[in-house]
């Protein structure tokens, strides 16, 4: 017998609740579609078992917006009497519940009605909006029980808006999904009343609209001002779900120009296997996002598409397996006219100097290095960072971070000790900017001067022939207790000799060596301990090492070569000045610090 599913008939809480307070994982999500809570409580992959009116409020949430895609599934699909069946449902449960603004919403928040934050009312109103336009292509007659339901969306996120940019926050995440919100349910409604929609030009091209919004929030190099990932994707799918059945011919250049960067941005920090780096606030890794990453791309590639995004999809396709709905490969025809020009590959080098990234690829090596503006409430004290990844393996990531609601794991995963960054007399680096000081066909050279008081630190990433290098330099007018931090997300090796660099060994579906040398005459004490794995799991065990010297000026130079490539690296000296870089072939090569 089939499993019962129901619409859930309570308000929803806040979803970064929904998470284990001793593991500081995020919990089972059980069957969503049932609209009932789990017997028993909420699971926990390390055996807990939760319950509380947080985790209960949270999982509501996840479960309204599991029903709003599905119904849009169901749409797309051609099962036209389900689909409608739940969205007159869902009508009268939205008149009955969302009368008022939420009252147990936290202070902090834009207060929504259905949930806590008026985003989460957004975010499910595009849903609710785009299943009722796509049933719509194949008649309305059915459809007039939600015309008030969409009528209401619309004037709530029109109402959300208002105060968001009345704050002056016409830049916030929140304008996009409410932008979305409206233009969804605004569209839906004209075409379930069989009209031509007219609210373009409140939606898309108005004060408060979609395009204003776009131009104060994403920076010239095509970064959303947050300089998250996560973020970055969440208001470019916004407004891809925004401009649904729109020409792109007729989309001001402006804008076409500012959601091709966006698109660049991301195809520029993906390796070549799919990976997208967890920078700064926003999952490592989490199922519902890779849903959301296959719509995007699936949009995307209809606008301004990029081959190198074809390898995020694949894997995100992968990561989802059985639970991948498929409602992406629905989305053919999303735009009313042909797709903008295809964008180009990204270079051996890309620098995004206004959010602060730079990536240099070498020889199966994506090295990607942070010096940017802390990034708001969504930042991490992590400057001059570098990220290690191969094509398939996140050898040294951004961890990400955990849901928000766990308070000692989400700060743990903002701070610098957390990070590959360095750390001085073993205090947290200060919320701050970096600056890039250099940047060429091979190199990215940058640093920071405001972590710590009287400290300046410059990192130099140069892509070698087959092997990438890394010169950390870091000087205090004074002798510091200076650290240089590994911080790998896969298993690592750590080998001491007795002469010549340090070497480590990093392992997964590729594997890295590494060689680690200093400044000549500086006691190094390199430390191995236990510290937590990316953020999907801090429970899972890695092992973090501090290079660590008591010292006025060090540089920490390091040489990292996948095991693929080849001729092998032989030696590695530093005489405090230039480093050197033997390689079996007999060939030698030296890197100045940038300093």
């Amino acid at each position: 017998m089939a499993a019962l599913r129901r619409i859930p008939r309570e308000r929803g809480g806040w979803w970064h609740a929904y998470v284990c307070p001793a593991h500081g994982v995020e919990l089972d999500h059980g069957d969503l579609l049932a609209g009932v809570f789990p017997d028993g409580g909420a699971r926990c992959a390390h055996g807990c078992r939760v319950d509380s009116a947080a985790v209960r409020g949270a999982w509501v949430v996840l479960s309204h917006q599991a029903w709003a895609r599905h119904l849009r599934v169901l749409a797309h699909r051609g099962e036209r009497a389900e689909a409608v069946a739940g969205l007159a449902e869902y009508a009268g449960v939205y008149a009955s519940l969302a009368t008022e603004r939420h009252g147990e919403a936290q202070g902090w928040m834009l207060r929504g009605r259905l949930f806590h934050q008026a985003l989460t009312d957004a975010i499910w109103a595009v849903n609710i909006g785009h299943a009722v336009i796509t049933l719509a292509r194949d008649g309305t007659e059915d459809l007039a029980a939600v015309l008030p339901l969409l009528d209401e969306l619309e004037q709530v996120a029109l109402e959300a808006r208002g105060v968001l940019t009345g704050r002056g926050q016409l830049a916030s995440n929140y304008t996009a999904w409410l932008n979305a919100a409206g233009a969804s349910a605004s569209r839906a409604a004209s075409a379930a009343r069989g009209l031509e929609w007219d609210g373009g030009k409140q939606w898309l091209e108005g004060e408060h609209g979609l395009y204003a919004h776009l131009r104060v929030a994403v920076a010239e190099d095509g970064w959303e001002w947050e300089g998250s990932t996560y973020y970055h994707g969440f208001v470019l799918r916004a407004a891809l779900l925004a401009l649904r059945s729109t020409d792109p011919a007729v989309i001001p250049s402006d804008v076409v120009g500012v959601l091709a960067g966006m698109t660049d941005v991301l195809a520029g920090i993906a390796t070549a296997g799919g990976i997208l780096p967890a920078l700064h606030d926003g999952p490592y890794l989490r199922r519902p996002l890779a849903l959301e990453w296959l719509e995007l791309i699936s949009l995307a590639q209809q606008l301004v598409p990029s081959g190198s995004l074809d390898a995020v999809a694949a894997r995100a396709r992968e990561e989802l397996g059985a639970y991948d709905d498929g409602l992406d490969r629905e989305l053919g025809g999303w735009f009313s006219g042909p797709h903008l020009p295809r964008r180009p590959a990204p270079d051996t080098v890309t620098v995004f100097p206004s959010a602060g990234y730079g990536v240099v690829r070498a020889a199966g090596v994506h090295a990607l290095l942070d010096f940017g503006p802390h990034g708001g409430s969504h930042g991490h004290r992590d400057k001059l960072s570098l990220y290690l990844y191969g094509d398939m393996t996140p050898w040294q990531p951004d961890p990400g971070q955990v849901p928000y609601a766990h308070a000692e794991f989400r700060d743990l995963y903002a701070s610098t000790e957390a990070h590959p960054a360095f750390r001085v007399d073993g205090a947290e680096q200060g919320e701050c900017a970096g600056a890039l000081l250099a940047s060429d066909a091979r190199s990215v050279t940058a640093e920071v001067t405001t972590a710590y008081d009287g400290v300046r630190a410059v990192r130099r990433v140069v892509a070698g022939d087959c092997y990438l290098v890394d010169l950390l330099s870091v000087t205090g007018g004074e002798a510091r207790r200076i650290t240089g931090q590994l911080r790998p997300g896969t298993a690592l090796d750590v080998q001491q000799q007795a002469t010549g660099p340090l070497r480590t060994t990093w392992y997964g579906d590729e594997t890295l060596h590494g060689w680690h040398t200093h400044t000549p005459g500086a006691q190094v004490r390199p430390f191995s301990r236990p510290g937590p794995g990316p953020a999907d799991d801090p429970q899972r065990t890695r092992t973090w090492v501090d290079l660590t010297a008591q010292a006025e000026r060090i540089t920490f130079a390091s040489v990292y070569q996948a095991a693929s490539a080849g001729p092998a690296v032989t030696g590695v000296r530093f005489d405090g000045e230039e480093l050197t870089v033997e390689l079996a072939d007999g060939s030698a090569a030296r890197f100045g610090t940038g300093v």
